[in-house]
């Protein structure tokens, strides 16, 4: 049974500052942030490298800008070197990615489930099963608690 000790320490805690409209961001928004390098991308693309072409798509996403312009190109980017696998080669993909990067395409498959475009949806459900299958539930509770977004 509980003992009552009348103890009032732990009532020093300052609650309020913990309030949402007193949280202040950790990073100031960079408006500088242009994304992945698109020509880059689209030469390794045009070689046939689409792995190479996918962790140089991820590598440099545009977290911390507010500018939704950028973020649209470089999502239509990553999507357009997703869409470039064919079905077998995803596996060898993800195997060759960090959890950081593997984080990264994670959010960028949630946001493409946002506004998919035509015949997209069955290959983003595959991507997600296979970041799903080597990253486990972590990664989709990393990608929705955090705050910055692609």
């Amino acid at each position: 049974m509980a003992k009552n000790t009348k103890s009032a320490a732990f009532r020093k805690i300052n609650v309020d500052q913990y309030e949402e409209e007193q949280y202040i961001e950790e990073q100031l928004a960079d408006d500088s942030a242009t994304g992945p390098n698109n020509a880059e991308v689209q030469s390794l693309l045009a070689k046939g490298n689409n792995i190479d072409a996918l962790i140089t798509a991820i590598s440099t996403p545009p977290v911390n800008t507010k500018n939704q312009a950028v973020k649209d190109k470089a999502l239509e980017l990553v999507m357009k070197v997703m869409l470039s696998f064919k079905t077998s080669e995803i596996d060898g993909a993800v195997s060759k990615l960090d959890e950081t990067k593997l984080d990264t395409l994670m959010k960028y498959i949630y946001r493409s489930f946002d506004k998919p475009s035509e015949n997209s949806s069955a290959s983003l459900l595959i991507w997600h099963d296979k970041v799903f299958a080597k990253t486990g539930v972590g990664s989709i509770i990393r990608v929705l608690t955090d705050r910055k977004r692609v």
